[in-house]
């Protein structure tokens, strides 16, 4: 088999499962940040700080694996 063929499946394949995959940790994390924040509404600066430093986290593992994919495509052409 051809490496450049599995590249070619292999790259969007990885990007759907990782975009799917940030999708739901951005969703958790944003549903328990709103259901602690209606638990405790004073703390809910406290609460926002830590989801969103989270969210950056998931954002930028995202981010890494897209410039991965597109280095790894620069090798297909």
């Amino acid at each position: 088999m051809d490496y450049k063929f599995a590249l070619a499946i292999a790259l969007p394949l990885g990007l759907a499962i990782v975009g799917f995959g940030s999708a739901m940790a951005l969703g958790k994390a944003v549903t328990a940040a709103m259901d602690a924040t209606g638990r405790q509404p004073e703390a809910a600066t406290k609460i926002l700080i830590n989801m969103a430093a989270g969210c950056a986290l998931i954002e930028a593992l995202t981010i890494y694996v897209l410039v991965f994919a597109l280095v790894l495509a620069g090798k297909l052409v």
